[in-house]
């Protein structure tokens, strides 16, 4: 913790030396894309992409998961971000991104008892929604990969996502991330489910 503080402490310092680049954002924000990852901390999307401060705006998950549109009277704090991030942001493109080692998918594929985690248990059970582990359960690569292209299905239920997809002017894409490699995959829909290296 104590790094953290001490970075936290002098990056004024840092601002002030970048000052141009920094003064921009008081008048707001131009993101280029909705990032949409995991919340473990071996996956950082500015390191993956390169993009600077102001460039991704992000939703982090447990597992990377979007859950479905709550509609108005149960609304949540992704599905608030995600609409921001197309209504009032206008964001060109969504990544979802997918990670190895994960350990919300592996829990899936294993069937791990999180009773002691009821929070987590429900929140892996709500991202499967009664869809069954693929029948090999040590591919968790092809788990992770399949499991991010399901949730680019789920944002197709948003109506913000909808919209925006029957004018042209949004993207979806799924991504996996190698933690120990750094290598990052895409979906190419051109060949069903296959991923391909960048």
């Amino acid at each position: 913790m104590q790094s953290l503080v001490e970075h936290a402490r002098t990056f004024t310092e840092h601002v002030a030396a970048n000052a141009k680049d920094f003064e921009r954002f008081a008048d707001g924000q131009t993101p280029e894309a909705l990032f949409v990852t995991c919340s473990d901390s071996r996956v950082v999307p500015s390191l993956i992409t390169g993009a600077r401060p102001g460039q991704l705006f992000e939703l982090r998950t447990a597992g990377n998961i979007v859950p479905p549109y709550p509609g108005r009277d149960r609304p949540t704090g992704e599905a608030a971000t995600i609409e921001y991030a197309l209504c009032v942001l206008q964001v060109r493109d969504i990544i979802v991104c997918g990670h190895s080692h994960c350990g919300a998918v592996g829990a899936i594929l294993r069937g791990d008892d999180l009773s002691a985690m009821p929070a987590v248990r429900h929140w892996l059970e709500r991202s499967t929604d009664g869809r069954t582990p693929p029948d090999d359960a040590g591919d968790l690569p092809g788990a992770v990969q399949a499991h991010a292209l399901a949730q680019l299905d789920t944002l197709r239920g948003y109506p913000a996502v909808r919209e925006r997809l029957a004018e042209g002017s949004l993207g979806l894409h799924a991504w996996y991330y190698e933690v120990h490699t750094g290598s990052v995959s895409v979906h190419r829909p051109e060949r069903g489910t296959e991923f391909a290296r960048l």
